[in-house]
């Protein structure tokens, strides 16, 4: 069918009209004070589960290119999270921003890298939308990441702070990292500041080294100095942040990363992208079986089978991405498998939205992801394919509807 293939029109339409439903699935996510609740399988609000920042900071994000795009309602949805991220997500004691809030007002321990990439990201957005305070928020959560998280000897972030900012876990993430780099290129597309696309350069360097060494299968977790540790929860394999094993949706998702970056910045732009197509074809081959696997071993075999809708949402993006930048037939028709599987299997068209969790026979489960948490990986999935592959998603949308 038509409406599954890049660049028909139905195609387009398709896209449209389900980023347009994201948009309405996800309007009833702020709190009185801003912080976004978890949302429940039709929308619904999940008012006992704590308000976390990188869901806000995501709905923020996420509601910033709505507006962007004429969306009646998102600037106002955007304003709000902002509001929340700069009020009772952050810690006006410590600095940076608490994980989230419990229910009753209470602080989730830690600090997390993670978090503050999304704020940055965030920022970023709602900066490009307009957004009031976005400025403020963008200078201050610049400066907390430099301060903490940004290690500038090793060209990488560190993962986890506690609370206070006194104590740093050994922990090291890939995962934090990458959306580091997310970061990074999102703050530089919307300021002009070159420095932090060479600093997302630096951890592309180090990511493409380490899955070379390991057949383009990316080790997740390190030790604090920055040694892989392969096996690490290997009795909890499905865990939401620190799966064991190799997460292919992250080898689709780093691929993206890179071929943008490579695409906007790189002098040596074809070794990259190169780069990119080995990391999506390892993790596609290993893992796609009518949907694809949330982990792999070190040799390709899936443990965890379920299909997590985020890993779909980049699969979609990144075929796209490395279709527009190779002419390679293969990522068109893997564009269009996925988008079929989409439309067939993931897509709620009852409740709305994508079902965030299936079993490997694509049966709802949500174990690991109960309800349907937030928006941001399926609405970029439905502009990424028809933006510029040199830019972040915002400043695309940003500069597409304002030239």
């Amino acid at each position: 069918m038509n409406k599954y293939k890049l660049d028909h029109d139905e195609n387009r339409e398709f896209m449209k009209l389900n980023a347009q439903a994201l948009l309405d699935f996800g309007r009833r996510f702020p709190s009185p004070g801003g912080g976004s609740y978890y949302l429940g399988d039709d929308g619904t609000p999940w008012t006992d589960r704590p308000r976390e920042t990188w869901i806000t900071c995501r709905m923020a994000h996420v509601y910033s290119i709505g507006s962007m795009l004429g969306d009646k309602g998102s600037f106002e949805l955007a304003s709000q999270a902002i509001k929340g991220i700069r009020g009772e997500l952050k810690d006006t004691k410590n600095g940076g921003w608490f994980a989230g809030i419990t229910s009753d007002g209470k602080a989730l321990p830690n600090k997390q890298c993670y978090a503050h990439a999304f704020v940055i990201l965030a920022a970023t957005s709602a900066k490009l939308a307009g957004v009031g305070g976005a400025d403020e928020l963008l200078e201050e959560a610049v400066a907390t990441y430099d301060k903490y998280f940004w290690n500038e000897d090793e060209g990488l972030s560190c993962d986890t702070w506690n609370t206070e900012f006194t104590v740093l876990d050994d922990y090291r993430g890939i995962n934090a990292n990458m959306h580091t780099v997310e970061a990074f290129l999102a703050l530089a597309d919307a300021t002009g500041d070159d420095k932090y696309k060479v600093r997302a350069g630096r951890i592309i360097d180090r990511v493409i080294g380490w899955a070379s060494e390991n057949n383009y299968r990316i080790p997740e977790h390190f030790t604090r100095d920055w040694i892989p540790d392969l096996e690490m929860n290997k009795d909890k394999p499905d865990d939401p942040f620190k799966p064991y094993g190799a997460t292919p949706g992250h080898g689709i998702e780093w691929a993206r990363l890179i071929a943008q970056w490579a695409d906007g910045f790189s002098q040596d732009k074809q070794q990259y992208i190169d780069s990119a197509c080995k990391l999506y074809e390892r993790a596609i081959d290993d893992a796609w079986d009518n949907g694809i696997a949330y982990t792999t071993d070190w040799n390709g075999v899936p443990v965890v089978r379920d299909r997590m809708h985020w890993t779909l949402a980049e699969a979609i993006n990144t075929s796209a991405v490395l279709y527009r930048l190779t002419s390679n037939p293969r990522y068109a028709d893997d564009y269009e498998k996925f988008m079929s599987y989409l439309d067939e299997v993931v897509l709620d068209h009852k409740c709305g939205s994508w079902f965030h969790q299936l079993d490997e026979n694509n049966i709802l489960k949500g174990t690991v992801w109960p309800g349907k948490s937030d928006l941001y990986h399926a609405f970029q999935s439905m502009l990424i394919p028809y933006e510029r592959t040199d830019l972040s998603i915002a400043a695309a949308v940003s500069k597409r509807v304002g030239g």
